[in-house]
Formats: structure tokens, C-alpha cells, sequence
């Protein structure tokens, strides 16, 4: 599961979900969710309780887990399907940090267009007799 943290599923989950929701829930949901994962990108359906299995289809529908499934041939030949569950950590990072960015900065960028000149007469610099004046 490359990239994936608590902090990322966190906002990831309080973005999507709901984001009034207090840092403390969205945490213990995260929480709750990775502790299925451990260091494993997937992890078997059968492995969850039905409560669990229904905060996975909730994360579902918010586009934060997907499904996989493949088939396996048993010894006595019949096909036996096996489910899973996968974080979208690509989903997930585009979630949590378009978010926090906007929530961090909301106006990042806002004096990129202010030429240098103004930025050093505002700061008390006096002109550079090599630099033009116009």
C-alpha cells in the first residue's frame, strides 16, 4: 500500500464524508479501516465482521476502497471466487491533499504576478543604478 498513512485516510475520509466531521472520528474510522490492511495493500473479504464489511461498503461509495475479485481452481476442480477489498490510494492522496491544500493555503499563489521591483521598493531597497528604471 504505497503512500498510505492514517493522516492521508483521515482527510481523505473527513473531506469526502463530511467536513464538519471532528479530526477525532474521521481518525478512529481511519484507524479502524488500516487495522484490517496491516502491511498488506488487500485484504480477503471473508476476514470481516458484517458491522466491518458495511463501513467498507460506505468507504466504497464514497470512492475511497474498491473491490477486486479472481478465481481459483480447488483441488477437486471446482472454480472458487475470492473477494477483496483495495484502498484507492491514488484516490485517496488526490482526496486528502486536494483538500488541505485549500483548507492550508486558500490563497497560495496570489502574489505570483507582482514584479520583483515592487516587492524591493516596498521592502526598502534602493534602485539598482545598473537596473533600468523603465
Amino acid at each position: 500500500m504505497t503512500g498510505m498513512t492514517l493522516k492521508t485516510l483521515t482527510d481523505a475520509i473527513r473531506n469526502r464524508v463530511d467536513e464538519e466531521m471532528e479530526q477525532t472520528v474521521a481518525e478512529s474510522i481511519a484507524e479502524h479501516a488500516l487495522g484490517f490492511f496491516g502491511f498488506s495493500d488487500r485484504i480477503i473479504d471473508n476476514a470481516l465482521e458484517p458491522t466491518d464489511r458495511n463501513l467498507f461498503y460506505q468507504l466504497q461509495d464514497y470512492e475511497l476502497l474498491t473491490t477486486e475479485s479472481e478465481e481459483t481452481t480447488l483441488w477437486d476442480g471446482r472454480e472458487w471466487r475470492i473477494h477483496y477489498w483495495k484502498f484507492k490510494s491514488k484516490r485517496l492522496g488526490e482526496v486528502a491533499k486536494k483538500k488541505v491544500d485549500e483548507v492550508i493555503d486558500p490563497y497560495a499563489g496570489l502574489y505570483d504576478e507582482v514584479p520583483v521591483d515592487i516587492w524591493r521598493e516596498q521592502a526598502g531597497f534602493e534602485h539598482d543604478d545598473d537596473e533600468p528604471l523603465f
